[in-house]
């Protein structure tokens, strides 16, 4: 019936001859090699036993039809090949007449697998990218993560013909992940939640970690109880796909698919859900991006007009100080004018530090000054920069001081700094009259500091917002006393960079908040039993001093200040010009600006550093530049101090009265 004329699996073909009525009844070597089977099984309509038994009465019939309507034009069929494998072949034919005999049917037979296989390919690769391009036009428009995660997980479980879907974030700790939002048919219960790896068994979780694949087709015969059976046929599971996504070493996130039943997941199946998790996890960090520059932006314009604010208030009431001053004739309002003024400058001057120190930290570029030092001296250094609102708000504090004995491994002035400002934290959002606690203990490795008030809370939601940057908790609008919302930022940066932790606890609103800070003990170390005393600044101070300063009302101000102070004062308003006049005023000590026109400070210091008579003088850097960097580049330049401005008055007379101290020792 049959004959093979290309030996090729994909393009075989065979030539088939029978008798009008279908049988075959002479041998044909070429069916016997493409079917295997002998001329005893193919004879007759014995052929029929190597078609595919649900095609046999199907190509029989054909057959008849054929007969009588005198042709056989494309019927399909599967055929039994000498391997076992069935073959998808296509069968034409056409009587042929010899000299007046009964017709014989000649045709040919095409294997048609390959071709069959590759329309199918074709035809499920375009099914898959018609769904890739419906998932990703439905997720471009989203802007919540969440529903990426939903409207992903719906569509990739009605396209599988899931029971259930479900994305999940897994955390940093490569364990723990939560699904928020999945997908399910009618009647099937929701699986989100938060859940741990460790519940898929040591080596399904070993493989997600490394950003393999979990792939279940029969719950029951593949896992058993420890290997995360029992958990999914606790929630209905037979078959499963799990598909991790690693990124620079990292599981970071899985898609799920579930089925009530066993299930022979396809390699087409899982190359799409892999690729599904892929795209949803681009789409999510593009959402999350794109969120977390409006919350920036948002928070940015929050911040510039907090700032406009701040800088506002204080300047509002020196104004009227200054006003009040030009009215009075008697100089009666001139000691509430001069508290007043001094007061909102050194509030402003805390505003600028705190911007400064949080610019610094973000480029990295606060060294911490460590040693081991007494902890109970650093609370209560704290509580004395904190003690001036904490008395004007009438609060009671408790101080419970740690034993002498108790070091710290610290920067002492950034513990107090960090302290300080747990404090004016407490008496701003206390109200007034409350009681506010600083206590200090050891803990193992660790000292533990305790801020804690009866003030009005922070509601749970709120907690995990409070260390970031320029964050005003809403709750706080009515009783804040203002601030730029960086000093708890501050605290959190300063005391991890000393290796510790901070936290915070509270009840919620009205029920007070809890502020603990741990930093570690410093090591054994040998310190004197008490603090030293201070340094007493040497009087009378210098007798010549020469301000070089290009702001003329700073200039004139502060040379009229040093005048009242019984010093002999001599201005200049350029490096040059200071530099001629020291020449000739020969001052023991110089208050000497940065930003000079002509010649700058830094030019001005070397040139004096170089001129024998002036070699000795006490340069000292009065300027509005305070990094690290900056005090380094005026050391190298010869300056002795370095003062930021604006500068408290008593800080300095104590710099202008070490300028004395080298003549005095002569």
């Amino acid at each position: 019936m049959h004959g093979i004329i290309d030996p090729m699996p994909e393009t075989a073909s065979v030539i088939w001859y029978t008798g009008a009525d279908g049988a075959v009844r002479r041998r044909n070597p070429s069916w016997e090699q493409f079917t295997g089977q002998s001329h005893a099984d193919y004879h007759g309509w014995g052929w029929l036993d190597a078609i595919h038994p649900d095609d046999r009465n199907r190509v029989a019939q054909a057959w008849r039809d054929a007969v009588a309507d005198g042709t056989l034009d494309r019927l399909r069929y599967r055929l039994r090949r000498h391997d076992g494998q069935w073959r998808d072949v296509t069968a034409h034919g056409s009587p042929l007449l010899e000299d007046g005999r009964p017709p014989e049917w000649v045709g040919i037979c095409v294997d048609i697998t390959h071709s069959l296989q590759a329309e199918r390919a074709l035809k499920a690769s375009e099914e898959r990218l018609r769904f890739l391009d419906r998932l990703g036009q439905a997720a471009r428009p989203l802007t919540d993560a969440n529903r990426v995660m939903a409207t992903t997980a719906r569509l990739l479980g009605e396209y599988l013909g899931a029971t259930r879907c479900a994305y999940a974030d897994v955390e940093a700790d490569s364990n723990r992940f939560t699904i928020r939002s999945d997908w399910s048919v009618p009647g099937v219960p929701s699986s989100a939640g938060v859940y741990s790896l460790d519940l898929f068994g040591p080596q399904a979780t070993s493989n997600l970690r490394r950003g393999q694949h979990l792939v279940v087709r029969d719950v029951d015969r593949e896992l058993g109880d420890e290997g995360g059976g029992r958990m999914f046929n606790a929630i209905g599971i037979k078959a499963i796909i799990c598909a991790g996504l690693a990124k620079d070493g990292r599981l970071v996130a899985m898609m799920a698919v579930h089925q009530s039943q066993p299930r022979n997941w396809t390699r087409a199946e899982l190359a799409l859900v892999e690729e599904v998790v892929d795209r949803c996890w681009a789409h999510i960090e593009r959402v999350r991006d794109s969120a977390m520059l409006r919350e920036q932006d948002r928070r940015k314009d929050e911040f510039l007009a907090t700032l406009a604010h701040e800088l506002r208030n204080p300047l509002a009431p020196m104004r009227y100080a200054v006003a009040m001053m030009r009215m009075a004739k008697d100089g009666s309002v001139l000691p509430q004018a001069q508290e007043v003024i001094d007061r909102q400058v050194s509030h402003m001057a805390r505003l600028i530090d705190d911007l400064l120190d949080l610019s610094r930290i973000n480029r990295g570029l606060i060294q911490l000054q460590r040693e081991p030092v007494r902890l109970a001296t650093l609370l209560q250094r704290a509580v004395e920069t904190a003690r001036p609102g904490i008395e004007a708000a009438r609060h009671r504090l408790e101080l419970q001081l740690p034993p002498d004995s108790l070091m710290v491994d610290a920067d002492p002035a950034r513990v107090v700094q960090v302290i300080g400002n747990l404090l004016n934290n407490a008496a701003k959002y206390t109200p007034d009259g409350g009681h506010i606690r600083l206590a200090a203990w050891a803990a193992g490795r660790n000292a533990v500091l305790e801020v804690a008030d009866n003030g009005i809370g922070i509601p749970p939601d709120q907690q995990g917002k409070l260390f970031q940057m320029f964050t005003q908790l809403h709750h706080t609008a009515n009783r804040a006393q203002g601030g730029l919302g960086i000093g708890l930022s501050l605290v959190k940066t300063l005391v991890e960079m000393h290796g510790g932790s901070v936290r915070v606890d509270s009840a919620g609103l009205d029920e007070g908040s809890r502020f603990t800070v741990e930093l570690p003990l410093a090591k054994a170390a040998v310190v004197p039993a008490t603090p030293p005393a201070a340094a007493t600044p040497s009087a009378p101070g210098p007798t010549r001093v020469l301000v070089v300063e290009d702001n003329r009302d700073g200039l004139e101000t502060l040379l009229a200040l040093l005048d009242v102070l019984g010093y002999e004062v001599a201005g200049a308003a350029d490096g040059r010009e200071g530099l001629a006049v020291a020449r000739h005023f020969r001052p023991q000590a110089v208050l000497l600006d940065l930003g000079l026109p002509v010649m700058d400070g830094f030019e001005v210091a070397r040139a004096m550093r170089e001129d024998p008579a002036l070699k000795d003088t006490y340069i000292v850097a009065l300027t509005g530049w305070g990094a690290d960097s900056d005090r380094q580049r005026t050391a190298q330049a010869g300056f002795d101090a370095h003062l930021t401005k604006p500068v408290a008055l008593d800080t300095l007379e104590e710099m202008l009265a070490r300028a004395t101290q080298p003549a005095a020792g002569n």
